[in-house]
């Protein structure tokens, strides 16, 4: 019974991805050549979103699940790192045309060649969890 909160708000958030077309390939092509603002737009009100409810967080001291104050850690590692992390993770979504959430919401909604690329994300997930230790961090 826990659980089905969270199963509603993946449904909840999979319905509105696909209405408002952030899974659609069309509309991620789009966002690539630059012929539309539709994505961007999309993805600059998660961005605005996020920083406000964050800043409220912290504002109203609001507490997780567990009971625990929210908190960001900070990180100073380089910048470099976060550029090539997000060039490979700009290419995967360009060549699929679609991130790791909307995979699953692809397969919801009857895109089964979708199920080739889960299959293909979990191979390289067990993959870089072996190789993990030796890759520099």
């Amino acid at each position: 019974m826990k659980l089905l909160k969270f199963l509603l708000v993946g449904i909840f958030f999979g319905i509105v991805l696909v209405k408002s077309e952030a899974v659609s390939w069309y509309r991620i092509y789009e966002m690539f050549r630059f012929q539309s603002f539709h994505m961007y737009g999309i993805i600059g009100t998660a961005i605005g979103t996020g920083i406000l409810f964050l800043q409220l967080s912290k504002r109203f001291k609001v507490n997780s699940l567990n009971g625990k104050q929210l908190s960001v850690p900070l990180k100073d590692r380089g910048f470099a790192r976060y550029i090539l992390g997000g060039t490979i993770f700009g290419f995967g979504w360009a060549l699929i045309g679609a991130c790791p959430g909307p995979m699953y919401i692809l397969v919801g909604t009857g895109v089964m060649s979708m199920l080739i690329v889960l299959a293909a994300a979990t191979f390289g997930t067990f993959i870089y969890g072996m190789l993990r230790d030796k890759l520099p961090h």
